[in-house]
């Protein structure tokens, strides 16, 4: 297992997040406009919007993953639960649980908040991520839908 150290995500870490978040944005094929980081990191940055960050930092100090989640209000339950948007570890730093220490983390963030479940998507075949999250949750038997209303 890789030794890091998961910390909430801070303005001194733009330009190697920007890296990773590029990474990731490539792994779905959806291209980031200039617009679009801003907009991202500006949330991450703002304490009062829901849109939250941490990151996987190595031994040597730099970034080898994100996670970025969020409360969502679950009207069913009458409760927010806890959705996670995005998680990415960079190519190289794979193989050593690094997604999983991200994913332990997000768990711990749950319990603080009293989210009684954290959700998330991926395509279906994500298989390497796909592995990992079978270790860590369950998978629900929902189908997910989108709607472009601009179209």
């Amino acid at each position: 297992m890789t030794s890091v150290r998961i910390i909430p995500i801070a303005q001194a870490h733009f330009d190697e997040w920007r890296v990773l978040y590029h990474g990731y944005a490539d792994h779905y094929q959806v291209g980031l406009t200039a617009d679009g980081i801003a907009a991202t990191w500006g949330w991450l940055m703002d304490a009062g919007h829901p849109l939250q960050g941490f990151v996987a930092i190595d031994g040597g100090g730099g970034l080898v993953g994100l996670a970025h989640y969020r409360a969502m209000p679950s009207p069913l339950r009458g409760v927010e639960v806890g959705f996670l948007d995005d998680l990415f570890v960079a190519p190289a730093s794979r193989g050593g649980n690094i997604g999983g220490t991200l994913l332990d983390r997000l768990n711990d963030i749950g319990k603080a908040n009293g989210w009684p479940v954290i959700r998330w998507i991926t395509r279906d075949n994500n298989y390497p991520a796909r592995r990992l999250y079978d270790q860590k949750a369950v998978k629900a038997d929902w189908n997910t839908y989108e709607m472009k209303p601009l179209d």
